[in-house]
């Protein structure tokens, strides 16, 4: 195998700690805007929620729901600045899985189960709105990455299917061990 072979090899491995960690600071996102509005919360893999049921202030059902697409996003820019910077494609990889972890969950996880759909619908914006947002705004950064690193479609293609099998990892993991 060629060194350029090997790279990508390396490159297309890294998504598997980057969708782990991608899932759990999504999940952070949730969890420390409950803790901060005061509700003793639970955080696993792949949910978070208050431990006795239910939120101290139904108000903070919105604040929570929004917690993780926030922080998906958050990471995601902070991921671009440090590429803009250092043209880094493990910046690149981090920001590009965000939009794919959210694009994953909001097509294929049921839209209307996932915290866009409930900001959403909390806000009165219809089921929709909030997460064709998200994904625009994630889909331009992934957009102005690519054109940076001059990334083409063939290998956001790659990545992106990698993704897609990396986050089918975090999911079997979560549903086997509960965690």
């Amino acid at each position: 195998m060629n060194d350029d072979k090997k790279f990508l090899v390396r490159l297309y491995l890294l998504f598997i700690p980057i969708a782990f960690i991608s899932y759990l600071f999504h999940e952070f996102g949730h969890w420390s805007v409950g803790e901060i509005l005061g509700n003793d919360m639970i955080y696993s893999l792949n949910y978070v929620w208050p431990r006795n049921g239910h939120y101290l202030n139904e108000s903070h059902n919105l604040y929570v729901s929004i917690g993780g697409p926030a922080f998906t996003i958050l990471l995601a820019v902070v991921s671009l600045l440090i590429l803009e910077k250092y043209s880094t494609i493990f910046a690149y990889l981090v920001l590009f899985f965000q939009f794919v972890l959210r694009f994953f969950s909001l097509v294929f996880g049921g839209f209307s189960q996932q915290d866009e759909a409930r900001v959403s619908s909390i806000m009165g914006l219809g089921t929709y709105t909030v997460g064709i947002i998200v994904l625009i705004l994630l889909f331009l950064i992934v957009i102005r990455a690519s054109n940076k690193l001059k990334i083409d479609l063939k290998h956001n293609g790659y990545f992106f299917t990698v993704s897609i099998l990396c986050q089918l990892l975090v999911i079997a993991t979560y549903k086997i061990t509960g965690l």
